[in-house]
């Protein structure tokens, strides 16, 4: 499946050690990258330390000191290869921060989420997790991701005592019975979403989207089931880097209302406020006030 890659390799502050690697950068939190909502295979461990899987690796992720992580169980190659584009590394997010920061909000809010980096995720994962959190809790939805790999995807390895699975393929995916699916992974309604979707992006749905302009991409997304507005918002944001975005759910529009819009208003409203204010940075916004608004309970 398709994922994000970028040409830009900006130098990064990283060194190689006996205890793993050593990142130092500024806008780079863990707590900040995997608490925003935008992931949900990963695991934090009592040493509040983030363990997740991409693309067949086990990676961990321990803050050290304000702008200082120590990166394990992975080589530098690795790290280098995979995850300097999973954690968005070749863009400056202080820069970011400064562009986004443009009104006392707004510097409250990349103040408070300084850390926060947007993952680039795999398609198709991406695609089958959003289906799942349409009006799902996020504890919820991390479960449903852990079965459906420990129970459908291929065994990676262990990691403090923890098993780890990757994420099935979708030929595995749409052959599995949607009973089984809302028996054991507790997906409800969304069972059969997730085997007929699994097909259709197997046999080839999302096949060159990523050349697609981002409205048509949003439309070819949105013929997949379970895939409405707001989740395909979250793909093209998450999976395929279209930073214009804004996703809207029941969180973000409260936080909107409260300290944009002054009144309650229908998602679409919010959506075409936030895009028009927020411009080609909306999905950075999105992000800054999803940690912002929920950490601080803003709108509830």
């Amino acid at each position: 499946m398709e994922r994000y890659t970028t040409d830009s390799k900006r130098k990064i502050n990283i060194e190689e050690t006996d205890k793993g690697l050593i990142l130092r950068e500024a806008s780079f939190e863990p707590s900040h990258i995997f608490e925003c909502g935008q992931c949900f295979n990963f695991h934090k461990e009592e040493d509040g330390s983030y363990t997740a899987v991409f693309l067949g690796k086990i990676i961990n992720v321990l803050k050290l000191d304000e702008g200082v992580s120590l990166i394990r169980n992975i080589s530098l190659e690795d790290f280098n290869e995979i995850f300097y584009d999973y954690f968005d590394l070749g863009l400056d997010y202080d820069a970011i921060k400064k562009e986004v920061a443009i009104d006392p909000v707004m510097e409250k809010a990349t103040a408070y989420g300084y850390g926060i980096r947007i993952l680039n995720q795999e398609v198709f994962e991406t695609t089958i997790s959003f289906i799942i959190s349409a009006n799902n809790q996020i504890p919820r939805i991390k479960k449903a991701v852990r079965i459906i790999s420990e129970r459908y995807g291929d065994y990676i390895g262990e990691y403090k005592g923890r098993k780890y699975y990757s994420f099935p393929r979708p030929e595995v995916l749409m052959k599995v019975k949607p009973e089984d699916l809302r028996e054991y992974a507790r997906v409800g309604f969304r069972d059969k979403r997730i085997v007929e979707a699994s097909r259709m992006i197997y046999e080839g749905q999302l096949d060159g989207a990523s050349k697609l302009d981002t409205e048509d991409l949003r439309k070819k997304l949105m013929e997949l089931p379970g895939v409405g507005p707001k989740v395909a918002d979250c793909i093209l944001l998450f999976a395929y880097h279209r930073r214009e975005t804004f996703p809207v759910d029941v969180w973000i529009k409260r936080v909107m209302e409260t300290l944009f819009i002054k009144k309650e208003v229908p998602k679409k409203q919010v959506d075409d406020y936030a895009r028009k204010y927020f411009g080609k940075n909306a999905g950075y916004a999105q992000q800054y006030l999803f940690y912002y608004g929920r950490e601080e309970k803003i709108g509830k």
